[in-house]
């Protein structure tokens, strides 16, 4: 048993305690006695409206069961389906003149369309190399993906490549002609480059093989910088995206270029969640520490992390910002680092970190919402280099509200936090997850809840697929996983998501998001399919890594997503009566179509689970049946459990064959893992696998799980696998 603090009525870890009162308070102003006497308020006041929500949950779900129930399996009639959920208040009455009215919205989310990285919070390595994406290498990040062609002789290799490298150029140079075109030639054609005074004015020359030109557009010059008196860097602007021409003729790139030109740095992770949920495996107070310990550290700009890479030992830092001189020769000063969000958890969630008088846990995201403002308090009031809001803002995505009474329980939540910890009203920004069915169907309403504090709504397509079935389970079997993504319910749910953002005035004032690309190595891919993203109208989309967020922003200088919305503006909004028609099965699968499926589904549940109950991890790169690497999370754990449970209930697969299935895929599973040391096989003892049975329990007990949500089963096995 771990030693408790009594404080009021609550009982407080006493590690979580020593660290408020030793870490993140200090400097705040807010005495920690305070905090915890305000956490007993919100506990008392908050958590039987919090309890009456989820139950609110459960109501619906066995009024939509029942209702399939009696009609059977494949048959709905959709006018009978939508007047059902409106009687029952599932889609509730449409809202009218709902206006967003946020205000002190940094001009990140506001107004700069751009990538948004996702990154597990409890890890600081990555909390800072996320933070830091917001300036990356084009050069590199060309370089070492599949973006480039290896034909030719082009091969990526350890040693320097000239043949690649001069294809990474042109590939660059590409880029630039389309996005801060010359007004006469091209970029493969520039020998140099310099800033000179023009008719008393400050100009940017460049130097062709044919002569002077300029840029097509002057304006898109913005700035430059000097070392040692000769030019080292050029800014240009384009679509409120920063793009850096780096020269360095003593470089050895920057040498066997005619103009020394050695780098191409674009502005790129504009945006970084750091994620307390889905990315991270925190289930007792330990966990949680770290997950707030880092937080704090990245709010009070000091979180350092060291760690060895290639045989040296490397200490890394939250980076300073980037100075330049202005056309006017003035100092110019952009940010050097990702504005940072912070995603809590859900209200589902519950935790023993601190417990009631009669030791009972309390809602885990009133636990967060608490600390993880008590921390941004000292970016707040900090004037040190290191600053994240420049407006006063802290900015909480919080993900699975299933509707506007949540949404609103959650501003009220938001409030009250304020008032303990002494912020000014509307400090907390609301970012709302639209993963859940019913929060889709009534997304003005919600928005409308947090009309004076959102700045976020974000199509989680992975989560949303997973309500999805879990939300049908008894309307029939669902189609396989692969051509769900392609069924008319989620083509509109994507657009009624922008259309919705657009309607409301949140454009200006907040993000309108996308989801993640799925496959961190197949960069060549993404770059064919994520231009969808800013096309759609979205002025954000998640990426997996930083050297994604570098690609995928040329997508943003492609695209001018501020343009594309005011078209969108005009459009019909997408239909409700698409939304709710779920993806179901209609015809019979073969035999073998039904293995395949339920392989590929049993597969990835082990393999991700079996990082997660074994080693801890919350979000990692999971090979698939094919090698492929995938990055998984929770939201793709529930949707392949609940495919499985769904197909299970319908009998098109019984529990030995799924059983059987598992116990194939757990040897497939062990050797794609068996190079890493601290990976925990399964296959051996199945019986005794902590990883192997939380599977097993995803599947059987998925139709039963509230919402097909998966922590109940993930924590209770992490915990058995950290006593073991």
């Amino acid at each position: 048993m771990r030693e408790r603090i009594r404080v009021g009525t609550l009982q407080v870890d006493a590690a979580l305690y020593a660290l408020v009162r030793d870490e993140i308070a200090p400097g705040t102003d807010v005495d920690p006695e305070r905090l915890w006497r305000g956490l007993n308020r919100l506990v008392s006041q908050l958590e039987p409206a919090h309890r009456a929500l989820l139950e609110k949950r459960d109501q619906f779900q066995s009024k939509l069961d029942q209702w399939h129930r009696e009609r059977g399996a494949g048959r709905i009639d959709p006018q009978d389906y939508s007047q059902f959920l409106r009687e029952i208040g599932y889609v509730e009455a449409e809202a009218y003149g709902v206006e967003v009215c946020t205000e002190n919205v940094d001009s990140e989310v506001a107004q700069i369309a751009g990538p948004q990285l996702v990154v597990p919070v409890d890890n600081a390595r990555y909390c800072l190399n996320a933070a830091n994406a917001r300036w990356g290498s084009l050069y590199d990040a060309l370089y070492g993906t599949d973006v480039v062609s290896e034909a030719d002789g082009a091969t990526r290799s350890a040693d320097y490549n000239p043949i690649r490298g001069a294809r990474v150029v042109s590939y660059a140079n590409a880029f630039l002609d389309r996005t801060v075109p010359l007004a006469e030639g091209t970029y493969d054609a520039v020998c140099g480059l310099s800033v000179v005074e023009r008719d008393g004015q400050t100009a940017l020359e460049i130097e062709t093989d044919t002569g002077h030109t300029q840029l097509s557009d002057p304006a898109q010059w913005i700035g430059y910088r000097e070392e040692d008196g000769s030019l080292s860097c050029i800014l240009l602007r384009n679509n409120g995206l920063h793009v850096e021409i780096h020269i360095d003729r003593a470089d050895p790139i920057g040498k066997m270029h005619p103009a020394g030109i050695k780098d191409v740095i674009l502005e790129a992770a504009i945006t970084t969640i750091q994620d307390c949920e889905d990315s991270v495996a925190a289930v007792d107070a330990a966990d949680k520490v770290r997950v707030y310990r880092n937080w704090c550290g990245l709010m009070r700009g000091d979180l350092q992390a060291e760690f060895n890479k290639g045989g040296a030992q490397v200490k890394r830092r939250l980076n300073s910002d980037r100075t330049y001189s202005d056309r006017e020769g003035k100092s110019l000063t952009l940010p050097g680092r990702s504005l940072l969000l912070v995603r809590n958890v859900g209200i589902h969630m519950y935790t023993d970190a601190v417990l009631t008088e009669d030791g009972k846990p309390i809602p885990e995201g009133f636990l967060d919402a608490l600390l993880t403002a008590l921390a941004a308090l000292h970016d707040l009031r900090g004037d040190g280099e290191i600053k994240n809001s420049r407006t006063g803002s802290v900015y909480i995505v919080k993900p699975k509200m299933h509707g506007p009474a949540e949404v609103a329980a959650t501003v009220e939540l938001f409030g009250e936090v304020e008032n303990i910890l002494g912020m000014p009203h509307n400090t907390l920004k609301i970012g709302i997850m639209d993963e859940e069915r019913r929060t889709t169907v009534n997304l003005t309403r919600a928005i409308g809840e947090a009309r004076e504090r959102l700045i976020f709504i974000n199509t989680g397509f992975l989560d949303r697929t997973g309500d999805e079935i879990h939300t049908s389970m008894e309307a029939g079997p669902m189609l396989p996983k692969a051509q769900i993504k392609d069924q008319k319910w989620l083509l509109a749910y994507e657009d009624w998501n922008v259309d919705t953002g657009v309607g409301t005035g949140l454009v200006g004032r907040g993000q309108i998001g996308k989801g993640m690309w799925a496959m961190p190595d197949a960069m060549g891919d993404m770059m064919e399919s994520k231009i969808a993203h800013p096309l759609a109208g979205a002025s954000t989309a998640w990426v997996p890594s930083p050297t994604a967020a570098v690609l995928h922003a040329m997508h943003y200088h492609q695209v001018s997503v501020a343009d594309r919305q005011r078209e969108l503006a005009g459009r019909s909004r997408a239909s409700l009566d698409d939304i709710l028609t779920p993806p179901l099965l209609p015809d019979k699968l073969s035999a073998e179509e039904i293995e395949r499926e339920l392989d590929n589904n049993a597969q990835g549940i082990l393999g991700y689970v079996s990082r997660w109950v074994g080693q801890g991890i919350g979000c990692s790169k999971v090979p698939d049946m094919r090698n492929v690497g995938l990055m998984e999370d929770r939201a793709t754990l529930r949707i392949s459990s609940q495919h499985i449970a769904n197909w299970l209930l319908h009998g098109l697969v019984d529990q030995a064959q799924v059983k059987s299935t598992f116990t194939r895929m757990a040897a497939v599973v062990d050797r794609q893992n068996a190079d890493d040391p601290d990976y925990r096989p399964m296959a051996d003892n199945l019986e005794d696998s902590p990883a192997f049975q939380a599977a097993l329990d995803l599947v059987f007990d998925g139709r039963r799980e509230p919402n097909g949500y998966t922590e109940r089963v993930l924590h209770a096995r992490r915990r058995q696998a950290k006593a073991q």
